[in-house]
């Protein structure tokens, strides 16, 4: 026996900041549905996605509205998931290592549990004794006790738990009777392993898959198991002779779903080759009950095994009815097993249908900008300094909108984008240093206040005071605020911050690197008494110093060498490097109303040794004193426009990693 805090957390890794940029309200599934449960009694479906969320349909031929409400806690995929207590709780299982418990009539999470080090795969239900069984790719299986999952609170988190372990592979698939006498497990390992959950010992190993078992279903006195794996077929096996009596052949592909009847007699099936058989284990003949459009990854049926719900990798979920009426009357009157003949029934008889993910991205060169395409093929343009979409341009191709958007600027990457829940997932952090690496003009990101000169901002510390707004401006509450920087160049994060917000309902997600989940919230919750508290522990400090203390990351200048182009005929000045962007150096030859050879020898001779004295700023009277009339600034030969960052050049032009050098040369004519 192990005791565990349900919302304990180990020793703190590094830590990275990730929102998603969604609608606020998901009412489509996106990348595809992991498990269902039907609730007869409510006449309500539960659908766990691979978007991370939970959702709940009404399953009424009389509700207008299919969908009932979401369940949002979990930041990774939702692999599965259980109703319990008569229906009135949920239990998931999600890769993001934690396995929560929630109300399912009111939606709520009521406690979450960080027991597993990894993907949490599956879960098991022994309904007569309210026990649930969790496994997944620590190879480890918790045996949890029901009532008291639902009983913990925020003060009283304390669980004991039972664990299971002598799985050598990753575990995918569980299964456990309802009085609870029996467990087996499925895994990378192609064989069943079988243990008594009261004892936690292990009975036997069944050796007979040549892959990955995915499914598995035991009847209701432990003395039975059906198995579907990778390898296409379907065994049944008998726990009593510890060996495989019966292999079933139908699927081209492997098989990923399992249900049998009550009596263990029939056995739906469905998998990779999206079709889906009903076997009566007695004749051991099959009927194609339907096709799907896409791979079959879980199934539910109503209790008289006469409606039965298809979730599939393209979002939908299809009520397939009226099929089973007839199907033992068919199954009796066939000669043989009809694979490969036509489905009973051609048309779902209700679908709840999934929405596009988001399948292939590609961020623009200011770094700011997404380019998206989903699998409908529709083309999107996503904000992510304001964590929103922007653009929706419909099927157009793809690669050539990204070519007619480049522009020649650079800007150093600053995020990472990740796809897997089918929407943007961003992560700032996983490399400190780069995400507040990316400075750009207040005035070409549309943030400026005024027209100062090269005003910069920096996108990740403007983005995170952003996310954290409700948090901070809490903290600073009754505060005297100074808006003021001691460099005037650079903006402060909390000034732009009267600029815009990031939508109220964006997720919020702390997890260690490449790791679980510390804290999920929305940023309009981040002001609550209770957030306060837990994002004071779990914020990182690197945060922290720029959302809270205001110190601004450090601005990384460019240096770069400028000397006289080769033909001009201009004693060169001394070679020492300078640190400032290309208009401040245009400017540096707006001095007076002196010759250019002149002028430039004396302010670029002065600039150098940092020695600018009784320089008068060019005052608009006479153009023709303008630098941008009498000079031209290259590298690698290439005009330059003085409007240009240093690093959009050093990277587009000057493509090396050595010193910079910038030439300057009169125009002709002047």
């Amino acid at each position: 026996m192990t005791t565990h805090k349900s919302g304990g957390q180990s020793g703190r890794k590094k830590v990275q900041v990730s929102f998603v940029i969604r609608d606020e309200v998901e009412k489509q599934h996106r990348a595809g549905v992991n498990s269902l449960q039907y609730d007869p009694h409510m006449q309500r479906l539960y659908s766990a996605g691979r978007d991370s969320i939970i959702r709940t349909w009404s399953t009424k031929q009389t509700s207008r509205e299919q969908y009932i409400q979401s369940m949002e806690h979990h930041t990774d995929w939702v692999n599965d998931i259980v109703l319990c207590c008569g229906g009135k709780n949920l239990i998931s299982a999600s890769s993001d290592t934690t396995v929560k418990v929630w109300n399912a009539h009111k939606g709520f999470c009521m406690s979450t549990l960080r027991t597993h080090k990894d993907y949490v795969r599956a879960l098991a239900y022994a309904k007569e004794i309210e026990q649930v069984a969790s496994a997944g790719l620590d190879r480890a299986i918790f045996l949890w006790d029901v009532n008291t999952l639902t009983a913990l609170t925020a003060s009283n988190n304390t669980v004991t738990t039972s664990s299971i372990s002598g799985s050598k592979n990753s575990i995918y698939s569980l299964a456990m009777n309802p009085s609870g006498t029996v467990i087996i497990s499925g895994s990378t390992e192609k064989v069943l392993r079988v243990w008594d959950p009261r004892s936690c010992n292990k009975q036997m190993k069944l050796i007979g898959h040549s892959d990955n078992v995915k499914a598995l279903v035991v009847n209701r006195d432990g003395t039975q198991c059906l198995s579907g794996s990778s390898d296409g077929t379907i065994k049944m096996w008998s726990l009593g002779q510890q060996q495989c009596i019966q292999t079933i052949r139908i699927h081209n592909e492997g098989v990923w779903a399992l249900i049998a009847s009550d009596n263990f007699t029939q056995v739906i099936s469905g998998g990779r080759d999206k079709k889906v058989y009903l076997t009566d284990l007695c004749t051991k003949r099959s009927v194609l009950l339907c096709e799907e459009v896409a791979p079959v990854l879980k199934m539910a049926t109503t209790p008289d095994f006469t409606g039965l719900w298809v979730a599939t990798s393209n979002s939908s979920i299809n009520y397939w009815v009226r099929t089973l009426i007839t199907l033992y009357a068919v199954i009796a009157d066939l000669d043989e097993d009809t694979d490969g003949a036509e489905p009973l029934c051609k048309r779902p008889e209700q679908t709840i249908k999934g929405g596009a993910a988001i399948r292939k991205f590609h961020i623009l060169n200011d770094k700011r900008l997404i380019l998206t395409q989903d699998t409908a093929e529709c083309v999107a343009v996503y904000d992510v300094l304001k964590a929103t979409k922007v653009e929706d341009l419909g099927r157009v191709n793809f690669e050539e909108e990204v070519k007619a958007r480049f522009k020649m600027v650079f800007v150093p990457s600053w995020f990472n984008v990740d796809l897997k829940t089918g929407m943007l997932t961003i992560h700032l952090g996983q490399d400190e240093t780069d995400c507040f690496s990316a400075w750009v003009s207040a005035k070409d990101a549309g943030l400026a206040h005024n027209d100062i000169i090269d005003q910069k901002v920096n996108y990740g510390s403007v983005l995170l005071k952003a996310l954290l707004e409700h948090w901070w401006s809490s903290l600073v509450a009754g505060e005297e605020q100074d808006c003021r920087n001691n460099d005037a160049q650079l903006v402060s994060s909390h000034q732009l911050n009267d600029y815009f917000r990031v939508p109220p309902h964006t997720p919020l997600i702390f997890s260690e690197v490449g790791g679980r989940t510390l804290y999920r919230l929305l940023v309009q919750d981040a002001g609550g008494e209770t957030e306060i508290s837990l994002l004071h522990e779990t914020v990182p400090s690197w945060v922290a110093d720029i959302v809270v203390e205001k110190n601004l990351p450090k601005f990384n200048k460019i240096p770069f060498y400028l000397v006289p182009y080769s033909s001009t005929q201009v004693k060169s000045i001394k070679r020492d490097l300078l640190c400032m962007s290309l208009h401040k150096l245009r400017k540096a030859f707006i001095r007076s109303k002196k010759d250019y050879l002149h002028l430039g020898l004396e302010v670029l001779g002065n600039l150098v040794q940092n020695k600018i004295k009784n320089a008068k700023p060019y005052d608009g009277t006479d153009s023709t004193s303008l630098a941008e009339d009498k000079v031209e600034l290259l590298c690698n030969d290439q005009t330059l426009d003085s409007n240009m960052d240093l690093r959009t050049v050093r990277h587009f032009i000057w493509k090396s990693s050595s010193d910079l050098i910038l030439h300057y040369r009169p125009i002709k004519g002047t």
